[in-house]
């Protein structure tokens, strides 16, 4: 399947990172196929049955955690539902961005549409119409422990599915009531199981974690283009980046990270002014950008892969087979993205601690023959010494963040969810480290273009030259002091448009230069 396509079969076609971007992004739209129909269709006639034989099957018609012994009736069975929305509506702290919320929707949808849930068609339609009339549910940031799935996020998500709760509508927060009646909407009443089926998976942690597959992702592309910036501005060697070595030690992200860098760095005049120098080697967080970077994106690769298959997983619990095969599992436990996005945190940090080791490298002066601070009248002025410190507390932040919030578990539910992955909080602080680690390259991005102007009249290769050309259009030379967070501020916007990742990729094509490595299919987001 192409990326970008004009439709998404929901429950057949495969989900990926960046198609579920695209539906959110409204760049495809979403649809249900005669197949998948029927296949959601079978697996509510099975709950029907089950209901009408009275046959004792979690969550249809029994309580719900502790009170999965207690018997309910046929008559309370819708009751049942609409009561679960309503108690595992516990969220606290601010709202998720609304992004997030609606990611949140799309993969919902997808794990539903698999047909074995007994969720009727009617009410995975009206999803789909808050997806596509773009009216968000407000969920809270806190409250899941990631275990019998994303309990209480997932129960505000679909609060106005009966009317409930608060959604954003063109730009507004409003009651669902206000909204439906605008609409000319009425409430959904749930049926057996529903309301389980709805609150039941990890879309929560899923949707936390399509976001952090996409930033660190424009992270990971953007620190080898400054990094490459810096090379060239401390006068740095090629040869660490030289295909030959990293065959002898051939992992995937670190042979990526060498050939963009050796592509960026192609036909550069500063690195032929200084092919006979004395230097032997060079700092580590020059000459280990393909250890470090690569290992940070073999990290990100790991969580794209299992990311995948949670996106087009059933997470749901009991899993309806058919009206005689039920089984009460485990497949809503947080655990399996649990881990892996605790360890792209930790590769997120790394590699904001290794950018800010090429910035405080960079404001030396002594040894790599720029001004000190990267300004020629120091005294006066502090020059880049102060955007530094900003880095080294992100830096620091970041580092107090990286604990794993998947090793640690409290017992809830009064004992029957005697273990849980916390994987909510794995998402949540993810996304903050990386947002962190945006602010610590746009600092470096800076202090690399600063150190750039100093190699004049020596160009680069011409995807670097692009780069910078693209920073100087928004931000000057510094000649003296200035309220240098309004550069930050800049550099930050840059990064996170992906400006520098797609200005290196027009100019590469442009020149017929092979940016990409061998395993770039591999490192893109479908």
């Amino acid at each position: 399947m192409d990326a970008h396509p004009k439709q998404f079969s929901y429950g057949k076609a495969q989900l990926s990172v960046g198609f579920a971007l695209d539906l959110v992004q409204d760049k495809t739209e979403g649809i249900f196929e005669k197949a998948t129909i029927e296949k959601i269709t079978q697996s509510q006639d099975a709950v029907n049955q089950i209901v009408e034989k009275k046959k004792t099957v979690y969550g249809i018609n029994t309580g719900f955690g502790p009170l999965c012994t207690t018997i309910i009736s046929k008559e309370n069975t819708q009751k049942l539902q609409d009561n679960i929305l309503r108690s595992h509506s516990v969220g606290v702290g601010e709202p998720i961005p609304r992004e997030i919320a609606k990611l949140m929707l799309v993969l919902k949808v997808q794990a539903l549409s698999q047909g074995f849930s007994g969720i009727r068609l009617s009410t995975l339609e009206r999803i789909l119409w808050h997806i596509q009339q773009d009216i968000i549910p407000v969920v809270p940031s806190q409250g899941s422990v990631g275990a019998s799935g994303d309990l209480a996020p997932l129960a505000h998500l679909f609060l106005p599915l009966i009317g409930l709760g608060k959604v954003s509508y063109k730009g507004e927060i409003k009651e669902t009531a206000e909204v439906f009646q605008t609409e000319g909407i009425e409430p959904v009443t749930l049926g057996p199981k529903e309301g389980l089926a709805l609150i039941n998976g990890t879309q929560f942690i899923a949707a936390y974690g399509v976001k952090v597959v996409e930033k660190l992702h424009n992270c990971l592309a953007t620190a080898d283009i400054i990094g490459a910036m810096m090379i060239e501005a401390l006068l740095g060697s090629i040869k660490p980046f030289q295909p030959e070595l990293h065959t002898l030690r051939p992992y995937k992200g670190n042979i990526h990270v060498a050939h963009r860098i050796s592509s960026l760095l192609e036909e550069s005049e500063i690195l032929k002014s200084h092919e006979d120098c004395s230097r032997v080697q060079d700092p580590y967080s020059l000459r280990c950008i393909p250890q470090v970077h690569g290992t940070s994106r073999n990290a990100w690769l790991h969580l794209k892969e299992i990311l995948h298959i949670e996106l087009n997983s059933v997470t749901d619990n009991p899993v309806i087979f058919n009206a005689n095969h039920t089984i009460s599992g485990g497949n809503f436990h947080g655990q399996p993205l649990a881990l892996p996005l605790d360890y792209a945190t930790i590769a997120a940090c790394e590699l904001g601690n290794i950018s800010d080791r090429r910035t405080y490298l960079s404001l030396d002066g002594e040894t790599t023959g720029l001004p000190k601070l990267l300004m020629k009248d120091t005294g006066i002025n502090s020059g880049f010494m102060l955007p530094q410190y900003t880095s080294a507390a992100l830096v620091s932040e970041n580092k107090s963040l990286a604990f794993p919030a998947s090793a640690d578990s409290i017992p809830t539910s009064l004992g029957q969810e005697d273990h849980v992955s916390m994987g909510s909080i794995s998402g949540r602080k993810a996304l903050q480290v990386i947002e962190n680690l945006e602010k610590i390259l746009a600092i470096e991005l800076l202090c690399a273009a600063q150190a750039f102007d100093f190699r004049r009249p020596l160009k680069s290769g011409v995807m670097l030259e692009a780069c910078h050309a693209a920073v100087r259009s928004k931000i000057d030379h510094a000649e003296e002091d200035r309220v240098f967070a309004h550069d930050i501020e800049i550099a930050r916007q840059i990064i996170t448009q992906k400006k520098l990742v797609e200005i290196s990729e027009a100019t590469a094509k442009q020149h017929d230069i092979n940016l990409n490595s061998e395993y770039n299919e591999l490192f893109n987001l479908y």
